[in-house]
């Protein structure tokens, strides 16, 4: 298909945007946008670090590393590459070689001068202070909902760097609304603080009411009123992915604010789907990009706003073994509506933020009072190698994946079967 600009275009005054919501871009399209807008950048004698995302997102990073590689050989004196892990597992070194297309053991060979870290989210000595956002403005920013300062802690290979540029996709989101932009900042290289708050104002919004909610929502105020405190100065190369593949519609390139709302507004038309009417059961199939339930959630939170009161998600994901080995405590605090924390908050309040707010999201909407206890508007069923004691301690329902008829599942009207869930939004029509 032909792309829908044939040339860089503006869109606005921070940013350039090729491609479109139809159609995807040729890899020599890519690699030409990426060294025209470098080009056009003061990069030469200085230090980049250069914020990728992990493996979880569908990106064609091979192609885009490659292409900034050679448009800053011979230009910056330092390039460092940081994957945004936020609080996800670290990649070894068989798992970066694939991600970010090297052979394994042999990154000097491919990418001459470039150092890889991984962000080191569980190491208080890789984080600087920035400062903090006072109480008052936290107010502001969250809509009321919060009212406490946050300091805002950021790994500090990003202050170390004269420049800093985000490469990233751009998707429905369950705590910010599109994902993108500053988000890589925070919460993807952020320390605990901003993680953990940043989650729960989204929690306490709530997944379904956030979720593929276009302009500036408070928590994605709250980033990027923490991101402008940072002294580096910042870029972005914004993508659209073709959802599961290494194809992109779009790219923009720009001030993370401009080039994020470009390509937010065009995975707003390729990254949502709609229905006309609810569906009582969704067979959500997780791809292995997500190795946890922490990720693997995200099958859930996509398909949410179209099931119906009473109805049932399945997340089938045999490959799953454990709700989150990085976040222990979530088996013991287990999967609850929002309102089972609020209203017993005294109880709940000294636990990580972040691990309720993810607690929240994977239950979805839902009741609690002290009388009749917690009620779901939607079961949610792991169909996965996760332990039936350990899922059902968790407050879910099992379903044995041996046991889940794909064939049957897809012959049922009542019955939507997503082969590759996690990044595409599915809405009723009308809402927004």
């Amino acid at each position: 298909m032909r792309n829908t600009l044939s040339a860089a275009g503006e869109v606005g005054s921070g940013a350039t945007l090729i491609g479109g919501s139809q159609g995807v871009l040729t890899p020599q399209r890519i690699r030409d946008f990426v060294a025209e807008s470098l080009a056009a950048q003061d990069l030469d004698g200085r230090s980049v670090c250069v914020i990728v995302p992990d493996g979880t997102r569908s990106c064609p990073l091979p192609l885009l590393l490659s292409a900034l590689h050679g448009a800053l050989s011979g230009r910056a004196v330092q390039v460092t590459v940081l994957i945004a892990l936020g609080t996800h597992a670290a990649m070894d070194e068989a798992q970066l070689a694939r991600h970010l297309g090297y052979a394994e053991g042999a990154l000097a060979a491919t990418y001459p001068g470039m150092t890889i870290r991984n962000h080191e989210w569980w190491n208080p000595d890789t984080f600087v202070s920035l400062g903090s956002i006072s109480a008052e403005r936290v107010g502001e920013l969250s809509g009321g909902r919060l009212h406490r300062s946050v300091e805002v802690v950021l790994n500090r290979a990003v202050v170390d760097h004269d420049v800093a540029i985000v490469v990233g996709p751009v998707f429905p989101h369950e705590v910010v609304g599109f994902s993108g932009g500053n988000k890589y900042f925070f919460p993807g290289v952020a320390g605990p603080e901003v993680i953990d708050f940043s989650h729960w104002l989204g929690a306490l919004i709530s997944s379904v009411e956030i979720i593929g909610t276009r302009g500036i929502t408070p928590v994605r105020a709250l980033i990027d009123e923490a991101a402008s405190l940072i002294p580096s100065r910042r870029l972005a190369l914004c993508l659209v992915a073709e959802s599961g593949t290494d194809a992109l519609h779009a790219a923009s390139f720009g001030t993370p604010e401009a080039a994020w709302a470009a390509c937010a507004d065009i995975s707003a038309l390729t990254h949502v789907r709609y229905l006309d009417a609810p569906v009582a059961r969704v067979l959500s199939i997780i791809p292995t990009r997500y190795q946890d339930m922490w990720t693997g959630a995200k099958g859930f939170y996509k398909v949410e706003p179209v099931v119906a009161d009473g109805g049932q998600v399945i997340l089938y994901a045999p490959h799953i073994n454990e709700l989150s080995a990085m976040h222990p405590a979530i088996t013991e605090i287990g999967y609850h509506c929002r309102d089972y924390f609020l209203g017993q908050w005294d109880r709940f309040k000294d636990h990580h933020w972040g691990d309720l707010a993810h607690s929240t999201h994977l239950r979805g909407a839902g009741t609690w009072d002290p009388v009749d206890g917690e009620r779901g508007r939607v079961t949610v069923t792991l169909a996965t190698g996760i332990p039936e004691a350990v899922v059902r301690a968790a407050n879910l329902d099992y379903l044995d994946p041996a046991c889940v008829d794909r064939a049957a599942l897809e012959a049922d009207p009542d019955t939507l079967v997503l082969p590759q869930a996690g990044e595409v939004l599915f809405r009723l029509r009308g809402e927004q």
